[in-house]
């Protein structure tokens, strides 16, 4: 049975932040909720730096200086006080698979393993914890860490998982590797074709070696048992607290099963959800989701039904992000389409119709080209209105592709960690010059693009902190760019910031109620354990959440732990 769980905060107020000539309240003071005193970046540009923070319920009711709000102080509010570090709105994550992420929180991790010794090692360890049968899924292995870079093959692990199906995906989800038993599960043998938007990767004789890209993974996915209620809500928890620790307070969970979205219900319920969930389900069952809201309406501030998700393409690092140009390190191959363009075409159109909000995932400058080209289709065909139509990752744009994001009002929704992951090896894929046009913040900016930035969790960690280290020094994770991987396209901390805030709000559809510490706005802030702003950049990486509070309800402390 759930419990929520209870917090006693009692901290002593002492130093408070720097302080603004003026405070901004929604009425005459009184006692509030909680009080939140620090260096407070507010997240609006009308009044940008403040000392405190009053809430009143799930409220924000006056921010200012600090000796002004003291009046909202009496005997049972609660104190917060961060001394000279940063106070920040709740930071957002505009692109998580997030039940995925609780998942894999609780599965084999592949991510770090060094070698492919202890690839196997680790799911020997990881099958022996199981019963017979009980599939072996998640994982987010990386072979780029490995010496040559070899993709994994079934017959590496087949003798230390002989009574379990396995089906472990590469951390961007768009190549997995099957043992054996799971390809019999699936159907898969020699004689099996490719499927459009998909490929079964061979050896010399073609004999599938386990390892299946994209539209091929479905065959697997078919055959693996549906989670079971309890099996989800059990990992939507370890998600909504996963998220409370990294100070995110809302995500868009993209590619939402449904039985996600009934879990999300369930723990609102037993008071054990501590994120805001905007949910956007496949684009194909984009007709479940118009008549969901039809009968349901949206939702609200807490679990929302936002709209439809979609894919051009794959990604890079599977070697199925689509481009115009064929790969460097592999000229037999300029990507793959994953859905084709008459059912895109067909499909966005009809979501549009029914009001929807449509997000799509495109990676290479092919992708792109194809997804901005649809949208451009049908904000002609369908006139004006406001849809905040995004592109999921933007990873890879030609040069005359990047004003057309501000042209359109198209919201570029990007994960800058994948920058960090990707510079590693992203040149041995596109050449020197393809390579340059990666992860153009900067110049997305200066376009006057919109930005929202994500992780991809679990692909990348649900940590935007990490993700503000990588939009503003673009180091790699190898450690061979300490000024930066096109260090052309670095951001500043403010910037990075409002992507993480203003800018997810707003490709939610939230601006009026998230994204800013501002009088009449969620009570939803976040506490952190030095200033962004003063640190020297390579510090970034080493900052920390020390408090969340979302609603006005600190649901994480650090010191807690």
């Amino acid at each position: 049975m759930f419990r929520p769980a209870s917090f006693l905060v009692a901290l002593a107020l002492v130093g408070c932040g720097p302080s603004p000539d003026s405070g901004h309240s929604l009425a005459a003071p009184s006692e509030a909720n909680l009080v939140v005193y620090g260096r407070i970046w507010t997240g609006d540009s009308a009044a940008p730096w403040a000392g405190a923070v009053a809430i009143a319920g799930d409220t924000v009711v006056a921010v200012g200086d600090s000796a002004s709000l003291t009046a909202w102080v009496g005997s049972s509010t609660q104190v917060l006080n961060n001394g000279t570090a940063m106070v920040t709105p709740g930071l957002m994550d505009g692109h998580a698979h997030f039940s995925s992420g609780g998942f894999q929180l609780a599965s084999v991790d592949l991510r770090d393993a060094a070698t492919p010794a202890e690839f196997i090692q680790r799911l020997k360890a990881y099958a022996k914890k199981l019963k017979p049968g009980e599939w072996i899924t998640g994982g987010d292995w990386d072979h780029e860490r490995w010496a040559n870079a070899p993709l994994p093959r079934r017959d590496w692990i087949d003798s230390v998982t002989p009574d379990n199906p396995v089906f472990v995906s590469r951390l961007d989800g768009h190549m997995g590797l099957a043992n054996s038993l799971a390809l019999k599960m699936a159907g898969i043998t020699a004689a099996t074709p490719d499927k459009a938007g998909g490929t079964i990767v061979r050896d010399a004789n073609r004999t599938p070696t386990g390892i299946l890209k994209d539209g091929a993974q479905d065959a697997v996915y078919a055959v693996q048992p549906d989670p079971t209620p309890e099996q989800m809500d059990s990992a939507m928890v370890r998600a909504t607290n996963w998220a409370a620790s990294k100070g995110v307070t809302a995500v868009s969970a993209v590619s939402a099963p449904w039985g996600e979205i009934a879990s999300a219900r369930r723990l609102r319920a037993a008071g054990l959800l501590k994120t805001r969930i905007s949910f956007y389900p496949a684009l194909e069952g984009w007709h479940r989701v118009a008549d969901s809201l039809n009968a349901n309406g949206p939702g609200d501030d807490w679990i929302r039904v936002a709209g439809v998700k979609g894919f051009v393409d794959g990604s890079l690092g599977s070697g199925t992000a689509l481009f115009f140009e064929p790969y460097a390190d592999d000229p037999s191959t300029f990507g793959l389409l994953v859905t084709p363009e008459d059912s895109l075409r067909k499909w966005i159109g009809a979501a549009d119709s029914a009001g929807l909000q449509v997000v799509v995932h495109a990676i290479g400058e092919r992708a792109n080209a194809l997804i901005l080209d649809i949208y451009d289709s049908v904000f002609k065909a369908h006139g004006q209105r406001d849809r905040r139509f995004r592109v999921e990752h933007a990873q890879h744009l030609r040069p005359v592709d990047v004003p057309r994001f501000a042209q359109l009002g198209v919201i570029a929704s990007m994960q800058p960690y994948h920058a960090a992951d990707d510079g590693r090896w992203a040149i041995k894929r596109l050449g020197p010059d393809r390579v340059k046009h990666s992860y153009v913040f900067r110049s997305l900016l200066d376009s006057g693009a919109r930005l929202s930035f994500g992780s991809d969790w679990s692909v990348a960690p649900l940590d935007p902190l990490l993700g503000i280290a990588a939009a503003v020094t673009r180091q790699t994770l190898d450690g061979k760019n300490p000024g930066g991987w096109i260090p052309e396209e670095k951001i500043s901390v403010d910037e990075a910031l409002r992507a993480y805030s203003v800018g997810d709000a707003y490709a939610m559809f939230a601006e009026g109620s998230r994204g800013m510490l501002k009088p009449g706005y969620r009570a939803d802030v976040v506490l952190l354990d030095r200033d962004l702003t003063t640190i020297r950049p390579d510090e970034l990486w080493k900052a920390k959440v020390r408090t969340t509070v979302v609603g006005g309800k600190v649901v994480y402390r650090a010191d807690a732990e």
